[in-house]
Parts: C-alpha cells; structure tokens; sequence
C-alpha cells in the first residue's frame, strides 16, 4: 500500500491536525506494516502559485511563444511529481486546519498542481467526468470553534465542503473526515482510524 501524508499547518510541533494526521497514518501502518509512505510538509515547504506559463504548460499548451527558461522547467517538473505522488497513493492522509472559513492557501496552492485537464479530470460533450479511481482519502480537520448544524453556520463551512466536492469533481467517492480537538484521545483516534481502514477495504 502507497500512503501520501500531507500537512499544511503552519504552528508546526503546536498543531492539532500535524498530531492527529500521523496518528492516522501510524494506524494504517500498524495493519499494513510494509505501507510505503510519501510525506509533503506544504508549510515548511510551501509551493509557489501556479503562473500563467506553468498553467499553459500542465494544460500541455505550451509553445516557442512561452521561454523554457530554468524556474519554469523545475517547476513544470515538480507539477509531474506531485501529481505522480497523488496519482501512485492508495490512500491519501491530508491535515486541514481550517484557516479564516477555509482551508490554507499552502494546501490549496498544491490542489492547484492536481487538478489538471487529462489527468485528474476531462471535459466531456456531458460536461466534466472525474478520472480518479481507487483511491481512498482521510482528511483530518481541526477548528477554533465548534461549528453546529444551524443553516447559517454551514453556509460558513469552506473547508471540509469544499475538500470533498473538489476530490468527487476528480472522480474519489472514498473520503473519510475526521475531527479532531486539542485533547483528542489518541488512542480512540487509532481506533477510528482503523475502522474507516477496514471500512474501506
């Protein structure tokens, strides 16, 4: 089994979801103890946004019009490796933390690198058609505030909504939220955790 692991909380050894993420993905290698894990720390390594010319070139619209210099190459490459590292995953372990009603621009800017025409998605004649299969995902949410289930307070959630309408849009129906609290009980976590893995298998 290939785990992809991302965190994106910039409060580093302080974070909830940092904790709670590894929790999960220490469960599932508790039952799958030959799992091959990738691990993308998007806070300590923040991506750049994706330019004009690096947009033409994933949309493979690149031409002699647009330079080939170094920066763009590189990061035309490292758009290849991480959408290679998502498209090779089984399972993906993904921290959000919710920051200001949504998640943060460190997370958002690498689902930018993923959502490519062709490869995570196409336009068909009946509009747009996921290519994603297979694939299982456990995102692990944190919140400063409780939220309950009032209208209004839901018309405030761009985080966990949005998350699982962006991975249907790329074809995943396997997705699996966590939240977590502060004092959350390790123990039960792994628990959880193992469910949602037996669940899914």
């Amino acid at each position: 089994m290939n785990i992809l692991h991302i965190d994106s909380c910039a409060l580093g050894d302080h974070s909830t979801s940092r904790r709670a993420s590894a929790t999960v993905v220490a469960s599932l290698q508790e039952t799958s103890p030959r799992a091959r894990v990738v691990y993308r720390d998007l806070a300590a390594a923040p991506l750049s946004h994706v330019s004009g010319p690096l947009l033409r070139v994933m949309r493979k619209e690149w031409d002699t019009a647009i330079p080939m210099n170094a920066e763009l190459s590189a990061e035309a490459l490292l758009s290849d490796v991480l959408l290679s590292e998502f498209q090779e995953a089984d399972v993906l372990v993904m921290s959000s933390p919710m920051h200001n009603l949504s998640i943060p621009s460190t997370l958002k800017v690498w689902l930018d690198r993923l959502l490519q025409t062709g490869c995570t998605y196409e336009i068909g004649a009946d509009g747009p058609r996921g290519l994603v299969k297979g694939k299982r995902i456990v995102i692990v949410t944190t919140r400063g505030c409780p939220f309950v289930s009032a209208a209004p307070d839901l018309l405030m959630d761009h985080q966990e909504n949005y998350l699982t309408t962006l991975f249907n849009f790329m074809g995943v129906q396997d997705i699996s939220i966590i939240r977590t609290e502060a004092d959350f009980d390790t123990a039960q976590l792994r628990h959880l955790a193992l469910q949602r893995q037996l669940h899914a298998a």
